[in-house]
């Protein structure tokens, strides 16, 4: 998600590592991995052996695979083999998994939680515990082959108010909506940590109107406006998951508002050791908003949605009140005929976050069943996807203040395509303060589906009450943006009356 004049956001402070969809870390340029030798004792010899030289603490003119002349005193040297007391292996960290609590393996089996996932993303963990020299993992983050802007044309405006082109686009999202294909998805997952502690679903965005009433009166509004129930589905976590449900049903939510859980992962040490809190548990953690395809899998919501006839799934940030419904939008994404429209903004300032970019995509991560859309494959399973990156992604050298729009992370996908399409998600390596400790933790970015499927890019306003990128990220952006999200509930049917306020 971009926020805005925030440059510490995609800061790699919180250092990444890149990988594969299996798990397994991609060599990078100046990645040295594989099996090597290490500086070991020879019990019965009394002298040192390695297959390749070792930083030590000893004198420098000695070699390192040297043994130490006579009369040198090396007390003071730490045993080879007492400094791998802290490495882990793979079966170990494997049989801490099968050695956790029953309760938190069947929390973690029903969240999709995969075992053998971690442990292959825990391998450069391992690897820097032993020494091993690795490429940094800023390098490893960076995309390989060429990156280029976006070209003249690939960016799209959205239907201006009032012209015959809104007109004939609303006109047909409108069918779609009273014909029952669309049903939208709101993001109310992670750790509930930005907003002081408290589930920002329910912090009030307007006096006395939390965020989810906002949510749940725009989606009554359409529901009658097309006489059709639109479904509306909240991604919720681990964190936010009761207290959203509580409060569904302490609002009366009718049946075609549902909450599904995202992914559950396990947090690491450093050496790829499970991380314990303080109170001696293994800590768990939401694993980033790109769970959503996979959760929504697991729900079952998308597939009897698809079996219904449902054909479109709109995705959103839940504090992002400007991306709401809106049939001319919905009009366009059906007349560009794409797997998915990404919504952008223009930049102001010193904004920062994903830019729409030409790069390499894997060829099997987007067939889709059934889709005609031509593909610019470069041969060897590789196509070219205008498709959106982070900014700590882009090679050096890339100049990403020449995009002038940055995703908003609001999407328009076709159903069939999310539950379909095969995404090869790129999970990383992201340190987190846990306390005053140190975590390790792996995410992935819902963005990605533009790496896997044909997009659409659509230029959205940000001011007045048009706005269609108002983010709420913390009390003081709330207190800011307040008199902007008031006009932009009051002109999308936020501010009517549910049938049930109990708190």
């Amino acid at each position: 998600m971009p926020v805005p004049c925030d440059p510490d956001r995609l800061r790699v402070s919180r250092e990444r590592t890149h990988f594969d969809h299996r798990g397994r870390r991609r060599r990078a340029d100046g990645d040295g991995t594989g099996n090597r030798g290490h500086a070991a004792l020879d019990d019965a010899a009394g002298r040192q052996r390695c297959g390749r030289q070792r930083q030590a603490k000893r004198d420098p003119l000695l070699h390192a695979c040297s043994p130490p002349p006579l009369g040198y005193d090396d007390s003071s040297i730490a045993n080879p083999l007492e400094d791998r007391k802290d490495v882990m292996t793979e079966s170990e960290l494997r049989e801490e998994i099968n050695h956790l609590p029953a309760p938190l393996r069947a929390q973690l089996e029903s969240a999709g939680f995969d075992r053998d996932a971690l442990i292959a993303l825990a391998a450069p963990l391992f690897a820097r515990a032993r020494g091993d020299a690795t490429a940094t993992g800023e390098e490893r983050n960076r995309v390989r082959g060429e990156v280029e802007p976006p070209r003249a044309g690939d960016i799209k405006e959205a239907p201006v108010p009032g012209s015959a082109t809104h007109e004939r686009l609303a006109a047909a999202g409108l069918e779609i909506l009273r014909r029952g294909e669309l049903a939208f998805c709101v993001m109310a997952g992670g750790m509930a940590t930005r907003m002081g502690g408290v589930v920002k679903a329910l912090v009030d965005a307007l006096d006395g109107q939390t965020f989810l009433d906002l949510r749940l009166r725009e989606n009554r509004t359409w529901s009658e406006r097309t006489g059709f129930p639109i479904p509306l589905w909240l991604m919720t976590s681990d964190a936010t998951d009761a207290p959203i449900r509580d409060a569904l049903a302490r609002r009366g939510a009718p049946p075609h508002v549902a909450a599904f859980k995202q992914g559950l992962g396990l947090r690491l040490t450093k050496e790829g050791r499970l991380f314990r809190g303080d109170d001696g548990e293994p800590s768990t953690y939401a694993p980033g908003h790109g769970d959503l395809p996979d959760a929504l899998r697991r729900s079952g919501l998308l597939s009897s949605f698809v079996a219904r006839g449902g054909r479109y799934v709109w995705i959103a940030n839940l504090d992002n009140l400007g991306a709401t419904i809106d049939e001319a939008l919905l009009g366009h994404h059906l007349e560009q005929g794409r797997d998915v429209q990404v919504e952008v903004t223009a930049k102001v300032a010193e904004d920062r976050g994903g830019i729409p970019v030409w790069a390499d995509a894997s060829e099997d991560g987007g067939h889709v069943p059934g889709s005609t859309m031509p593909r610019q494959s470069r041969g060897h399973g590789v196509v070219r996807r205008l498709q959106v990156l982070e900014e700590f992604r882009l090679p050096r050298g890339f100049d990403a203040n020449a995009v002038r729009v940055f995703n908003t992370n609001t999407f328009l996908v076709n159903a069939n395509a999310l539950l379909h399409t095969r995404v090869h998600y790129t999970w990383f390596e992201v340190e987190k303060k846990v306390g005053t400790r140190t975590a390790v933790q792996f995410e992935r970015l819902l963005q990605e589906l533009t790496g896997a499927m044909e997009a659409t890019y659509v230029r959205v306003p940000r001011e007045g009450d048009v706005s269609r990128f108002l983010p709420v990220k913390d009390f003081d952006e709330l207190q800011r943006r307040k008199g902007q999200v008031q006009a932009v509930a009051k002109s999308r049917g936020m501010l009517r009356p549910l049938e049930t306020e109990s708190r």
